[in-house]
């Protein structure tokens, strides 16, 4: 049983029939796989319009390389601007970190300043030095106006009470 290897080349193609499965024919020469046995060498021109093609596949007109160019280019700024955007967006990202933490601790700060000033202030030491140092008395039956609030924080008094 024959088994037919390929060939080609620019302008040729070269098929040789060795008979043997293992051989393989390079070069420009065909070699003998066995003393005495010729080798059937077929050479057929490759057909005009094949080669041109190909020949018109190898190159590449002068609009063809400015359209690849173009193309090339805005896709290269487009990825330079995406990347600065995720980069600004990386910064931002640790920046709005730094200043949660910065928020928290201020926070805990001030939670441990209220605590502590709370912690410091004696409300009977305030009501034995208002009572017997400034004279002050409890408020008597009437003394009291009960103000009606409007949702407001405080009360603006337009007159003189009795």
């Amino acid at each position: 049983m024959s088994n037919l290897r390929t060939r080609s080349t620019d302008n040729y193609r070269i098929t040789v029939n060795t008979g043997r499965n293992s051989y393989y024919v390079e070069g420009n020469t065909v070699r003998s796989t066995e003393p005495g046995r010729r080798e059937e060498v077929q050479i057929r021109r490759v057909n005009h319009a094949a080669r041109r093609n190909r020949d018109r596949a190898r190159h590449m007109n002068a609009g063809y390389v400015l359209f690849l160019s173009i193309a090339v280019c805005i896709t290269a700024i487009t990825l330079l601007g995406y990347i600065k955007r995720q980069s600004e967006l990386t910064i931002s990202a640790k920046r709005v970190t730094a200043l949660e933490k910065e928020l928290n601790d201020l926070r805990l700060t001030n939670d441990e300043n209220l605590a502590r000033i709370n912690a410091s202030v004696n409300l009977e030491s305030i009501k034995k030095i208002a009572v017997e140092e400034l004279g002050m008395t409890y408020a008597k039956e009437g003394q009291v106006v009960v103000v009606g609030s409007e949702g407001s924080d405080y009360v603006r008094q337009l007159r003189e009470l009795q």
